[in-house]
């Protein structure tokens, strides 16, 4: 397939037929590719935009650079794995660490640039070892802890920035959204967060109107009356220009909190390169460390001109699962269109209008369905939380994660939260299986064949069991 960029067509190009599915390597008729195109950018969307908002990024920049970095990775797996690589949210909490202690943006994306140059530098020992080194460093029992730590770390985020602003819209939209997510069926089920932030805009409009300002705290620490929906940014915009790009900056400390989130994309890689592989009927084994190395470099690129972090989206595993078609020419599309949407200031400056109280409804749901996914990551991995080897370091590294303790290291420099959660559960767990008596350790067998023992999922890195659950 060279640069996989040539495809075959399938069969009349129309339809699959029954029993049959697209290939990576075939492709429909072009306006039936495009729609496909549209209807993986409609997947992403929602978390794609919700994670640049949430981190105080240029959500015109996070799709345009989205694109860039699907484009990326189909070359880099040179068209076998078809993938959107969307903008990721496990970066969320890292992002209000970075602010709370005086980070600006750049900071922001220096470290999480530091992380892409980890992942990229993982992704290539994959290549040289093979999968069993993620195995063997980062066991299910260590990956699903840090997960959960760093889902649930963003906790605070929720309860003392978003909420506040509007209860009663918070309220509103999460059950809305719960609704959405637990009802819905199919395609929508897939988009259910972007469906609660529809309900959410169209609902704080509504207050507006019917109610006036509300008087509560909006951007600063004090409360203030304000409009619920302010659209004033939007009429101002331009519909075509380049959306504001900015450099890194770098700092130790804005770096070691970013670090642990590593553990989170190389699962979430190797969960989508697994389920792709399983879909297709093409071991795709081989192509693990170079889709984790894409996804590294994406991210670099991303991160260098002021974009988020990218990785692989399930809610795309889950388009295709639906339409059977896995041509890489539909990501070829969906990129094209991301491109066309970050050259849209309006279409940013719509997003930055999200009310503070929508976000909030939102984020109950989301954050801890992020956290969650590292709880099903155990259940999916039958990791036995009764043997002490498992549960020391887990209980201490969750609890230090969420809770943010910190220790001080000098004057100018302390470990807490994400970061030294799961310093404690990684170094933790396999300094006690060293010292551990032989009987808690005849458990089932840390290494596999090579597979991932993930399943890709939305937030970022979990298992799917019977299909693919909204990233979301």
């Amino acid at each position: 397939m060279g640069l996989g960029v040539r495809w075959t067509l399938h069969g009349d190009g129309r339809t699959p037929a029954p029993g049959a599915v697209v290939r990576p390597d075939e492709r429909l008729t072009w306006p039936r590719t495009a729609g496909l195109g549209a209807q993986h950018v409609v997947a992403m969307f929602g978390a794609s935009f919700v994670a640049p908002v949430l981190m105080g990024l240029d959500p015109n920049l996070a799709i345009m650079m989205s694109g860039v970095a699907t484009i990326l990775f189909l070359l880099a797996t040179r068209g076998r794995v078809p993938s959107y690589l969307g903008c990721s949210l496990s970066f969320v909490g890292v992002a209000a660490i970075i602010r709370a202690q005086g980070g600006d943006s750049a900071a922001v994306t220096g470290a999480i640039l530091v992380v892409g140059v980890a992942l990229f530098l993982a992704g290539l020992a994959v290549r040289t070892f093979g999968a069993r080194i993620i195995h063997a460093a980062m066991p299910p029992v260590v990956t699903g802890a840090v997960v959960m730590l760093i889902g649930f770390n963003l906790a605070p985020v929720t309860a003392r920035t978003y909420w506040p602003q509007d209860q009663w819209t918070a309220l509103l939209t999460m059950l809305f959204t719960g609704l959405a997510v637990v009802c819905l069926r199919g395609f929508w089920s897939r988009i259910a967060i972007f469906l609660g932030l529809v309900f959410g805009y169209a609902v704080s409009w509504v207050f507006d109107r019917i109610f006036g300002k509300i008087h509560s705290v909006h951007g600063g620490t004090e409360a203030v009356d304000h409009w619920r929906l302010d659209l004033s940014g939007v009429s101002k915009a331009d519909w075509i220009g380049l959306p504001s790009l900015h450099g890194p900056s770098f700092g130790w400390s804005a770096a070691l909190v970013a670090l642990p989130v590593v553990i989170a994309l190389i699962a979430e890689n190797a969960g989508h390169v697994k389920a792709v592989g399983e879909m297709t009927g093409d071991p795709l084994d081989d192509q693990l460390g170079t889709a984790i190395s894409a996804d590294g470099v994406a991210t670099v690129l991303s991160t260098a001109v002021g974009g988020p972090a990218n990785t692989t989206y399930s809610e795309n595993i889950g388009v295709m699962a639906a339409t059977r078609v896995y041509s890489t020419a539909a990501y070829w599309a969906a990129a094209g269109f991301a491109l066309l949407f970050g050259l849209c200031p309006k279409f940013g400056a719509v997003v930055a209008a999200i009310p503070g109280g929508v976000l909030g409804g939102i984020t109950v749901i989301l954050y801890g369905m992020i956290g969650l996914l590292g709880a099903q990551i155990w259940v999916h991995n039958k990791v036995d939380l009764r043997n002490p080897l498992n549960l020391v370091p887990v209980a201490a590294g969750v609890i230090i994660g969420i809770g943010g303790v910190s220790l001080k290291i000098s004057r100018n420099f302390e470990l807490s939260g994400i970061a030294l959660g799961t310093i404690v559960v990684i170094s933790g767990y396999h300094a006690l299986r060293a010292m551990a008596p032989a009987h808690l350790k005849q458990q089932g067998p840390l290494l596999d064949s090579g597979t991932s023992g993930y399943d890709d999922t939305a937030g970022e890195g979990g298992p799917v069991q019977g299909g693919t659950p909204p990233r979301s």
